[in-house]
């Protein structure tokens, strides 16, 4: 196909990411996309098994370094997606618009939304502990000290019909926290996680601390949510049928298991989202003498 001036149109070719690469799925397979009133928009990976395993490997591969790092610093990476993002804006605005049949004006208020969503969580990396943690008062003489450490790999299920912001309102806090994150896109509305991933790519995540895979999602999510090395699941996207089949499944390594609810993913979003994976760390330490002649520590 070519423009008015002859000049050949270059189309865009949308691929997994996976481990901070771009891979295309190793079956081989893609799947159409098409816009609000069903007109084609692109081909998009039909994601595997085969892939989903990788994304688990990458992700288990990154997660000590990205939990290892300081909470200030994870803070600046992700306002630095904020960043990328805000440089991406009308690019994000076109996809929205067309996966969800949104005016312009609307579409661009649902990517500020986003934008806005991914700063709230940046800002909260160096915070969350003094919610969940801090010290406890025991009988006797110790320091009792309890702080929060995530949980590990995270799959997330995104929501099916919020393309962008949805995505954005439930990847955000888990790798705000330390974790890393296996995210199954919108299984209708891909594009806009997929463009998501090469914005990532680019502001200084380390590859493999979020990986987004497209496809059927009871196909990718089936083998995640019974995958051993998989510590968690958010279930936002699933329907009720396969929510209940993916918490049975997750139940034999004892995942922890967020189950799907009603959103508005407009509201204000608190910070429910960002204790479900973390774990408690409590630290006993003893105090020293204590007496009428002062402390010994």
């Amino acid at each position: 196909m070519s423009d008015s001036n002859g000049r050949l149109s270059v189309f865009k070719t949308y691929k997994l990411y996976v481990g901070g690469k771009f891979p295309r799925s190793e079956s081989g397979r893609v799947y159409e996309v098409n816009d609000a009133k069903g007109n084609w928009l692109a081909n998009a990976p039909l994601s595997s098994r085969k892939d989903a395993r990788d994304a688990v490997v990458a992700a288990r591969k990154a997660f000590g370094g990205w939990a290892g790092a300081t909470a200030y610093l994870r803070g600046q990476i992700l306002y630095r997606v904020a960043e990328m993002l805000e440089g991406r804006r009308e690019q994000f605005v076109r996809e929205v618009a067309e996966a969800e049949g949104l005016s312009k004006a609307k579409a661009g208020a649902v990517v500020d939304a986003a934008i806005d969503r991914w700063v709230w969580y940046a800002g909260w990396t160096d915070k969350i502990a003094q919610i969940v943690g801090g010290g406890n008062p025991v009988a006797g003489p110790f320091f009792n000290l309890s702080s929060p450490e995530p949980t590990g790999v995270v799959t997330v299920v995104a929501p099916q019909d919020s393309s962008f912001l949805g995505l954005v309102s439930v990847l955000a806090p888990v790798i705000a926290t330390g974790n890393t994150a296996v995210v199954i896109a919108s299984e209708d509305r891909p594009l806009p996680a997929l463009s998501l991933a090469e914005v990532l790519a680019t502001s200084d995540v380390p590859g493999g601390v979020v990986n987004i895979l497209s496809g059927k999602t009871a196909e990718i999510a089936t083998p995640l949510a019974a995958h051993q090395d998989v510590n968690a699941i958010d279930l936002a996207g699933a329907d009720a049928q396969l929510a209940k089949e993916l918490e049975i499944a997750a139940a034999d390594n004892l995942k922890r298991v967020l189950r799907p609810q009603p959103v508005d993913w407009s509201a204000d979003p608190g910070t429910s989202r960002l204790t479900p994976f973390l774990e408690t760390k409590t630290v006993w330490h003893p105090t020293g003498s204590l007496g009428s002649g002062g402390s010994s520590y």
